[in-house]
């Protein structure tokens, strides 16, 4: 048996247990588990946000820009390609962040045909202190594990991450 309390996971793995003897579950129970841990992740991430008045996806691009370095500047395909969204859906977010004077999109100075889009003074204040609120929920759920589990669990998810990706 297991030492850990059951989850609900364990109870969907005992059904098909019962109905279908003959599979091996074991993906569905790491998948199943990883499934429900973003989707908890996420809304608690959406609550951390909430308070700065911005999305996950809003905060995304934020971060992105803020990732990027001095001048925090770059162009929308850039943005769309490191968030893997269409064009359409990033104009919609950089149209929000821009009326809310979080980021400005200028005329690239590389590029007379292309945008640049870069953070706000305001911007780089809100992103500093929306991912330090994210980065303390997401530790706080983590310390459900020691720091060997978890360096353990970041080294198994990264390899199976890297045996899945296209």
């Amino acid at each position: 048996m297991q030492s850990q309390p059951a989850d609900s996971v364990d109870a969907i793995i005992e059904q098909w247990a019962r109905v279908r003897p003959d599979l091996d579950t074991r993906a569905m129970e790491v998948f199943g588990r990883i499934f429900r841990l973003s989707r908890a992740m996420g809304d608690r991430m959406e609550k951390a946000y909430k308070p700065y008045g911005i999305s996950r996806g809003e905060f995304d691009v934020l971060a992105t820009l803020r990732r990027s370095g001095e001048p925090y500047a770059l162009s929308p395909r850039q943005l769309s390609a490191a968030l893997m969204l269409t064009t359409g859906g990033m104009t919609g977010r950089l149209d929000k962040l821009e009326r809310a004077g979080l980021l400005r999109r200028s005329p690239d100075p590389h590029d007379r045909r292309g945008l640049q889009v870069t953070l706000t003074e305001e911007g780089l204040r809100l992103i500093d202190e929306a991912v330090a609120a994210g980065l303390a929920e997401e530790s706080a759920a983590l310390t459900a594990l020691n720091a060997e589990q978890a360096d353990q669990l970041a080294g198994l998810l990264r390899e199976l991450l890297n045996a899945t990706a296209e």
